[in-house]
């Protein structure tokens, strides 16, 4: 990459940004850029997908802010060099910020922008590089997470650090509500160094290797509780596998999903795992491999809505 030329913004004026971003978490980061004095001379989102169980063709969080406050968007299906270089060159960018976009960027893409490419990555890095770090620090029961601003070299996550910002992780939090903090987090630290960045005074932390642990993405298939885990580790697991892919287990054949769950006070030392200990109003109590038990809150039936347990111990 050739060595980054600064921009003195003041005497220049604002710079050209170009957003990459998708998910709801990438809005806070859009919204506040476009309250900025600079100014985003694109977004580039991922294509539109079929989503959900009709398999309808949604716009993205970012496409649809973006589409109402006229910002040009890009959607690339691949971003192969003579496919995109073209187009990406007439905006003329000075730099680049990554929210959750969603893909790997090639190299040339990184170099294209005057400033190069920073990114709002929602982990304490080291910590956590990849695709679901909120996600992954829950399920292994961290008690603090945060946002780091990095700039974005070719290896995953593993840019110089030049900001962090961190926030404490409830043991009853659940990914989804987290998510949301940190996107606001991110943004406004964001903003806290962007003149820095602009001056080329930014330069970054390196990150020490060693440290690095990795989030790889979610699948479907860690939805699927496995009881014979501590209550603790369940407990964890429901509440980081929110919003998708959701945690369940089956129930007479059928798939039943688990919203909010609590550890439970309840002994279930000598009961088989996976096992109901007591069916109240307060919850549906379920052993696990430690001899503790989980008390699970909330349920959605296969193909039903979401319902306190107790509703669904009623039959509704």
């Amino acid at each position: 990459m050739s060595p980054v030329r600064p921009v003195d913004v003041w005497s220049a004026g604002r710079l050209r940004i170009v957003v990459f971003g998708t998910p709801a978490f990438a809005v806070p980061t859009l919204t506040h850029l476009l309250a900025s004095r600079h100014r985003v001379v694109g977004v580039v989102t991922q294509p539109d997908r079929a989503r959900g169980r009709g398999q309808r063709v949604a716009h993205g969080p970012v496409k649809t802010l973006a589409a109402e406050r006229g910002v040009r968007l890009l959607q690339p299906e691949r971003l192969k060099r003579d496919l995109f270089e073209s187009t990406f060159s007439e905006l003329d960018a000075d730099l680049g910020v990554v929210a959750a976009y969603g893909k790997i960027l090639p190299d040339w893409l990184l170099q294209a922008p005057r400033l190069g490419m920073i990114n709002v990555h929602a982990s304490l890095l080291p910590k956590y590089r990849g695709a679901a770090p909120i996600h992954r620090a829950v399920m292994t029961g961290d008690s603090e997470t945060g946002v780091t601003i990095m700039r974005v070299v070719s290896a995953l996550d593993a840019g110089p650090m030049i900001a962090k910002a961190a926030r404490p992780i409830d043991r009853n939090e659940g990914s989804d509500a987290i998510e949301r903090d940190l996107a606001v987090l991110g943004a406004d630290l964001l903003m806290s160094v962007l003149d820095e960045v602009a001056a080329g005074r930014a330069e970054g932390v390196a990150q020490t290797d060693a440290e690095a642990t990795y989030a790889p993405r979610l699948t479907k298939e860690e939805g699927r509780l496995d009881f014979s885990r501590s209550a603790l580790e369940v407990h964890n697991r429901i509440r980081g596998l929110r919003p998708w892919p959701m945690a369940y287990t089956f129930l007479a054949g059928a798939r039943l999903v688990f919203h909010e769950a609590r550890s439970s006070e309840r002994e279930a030392a000598g009961r088989e795992p996976g096992t109901c200990v007591a069916l109240d109003g307060a919850g549906i109590t379920i052993a696990c491999g430690d001899g503790r038990a989980i008390e699970v809150l909330q349920v959605q039936p296969d193909g039903r809505r979401m319902m306190t347990s107790r509703d669904f111990l009623a039959g509704h």
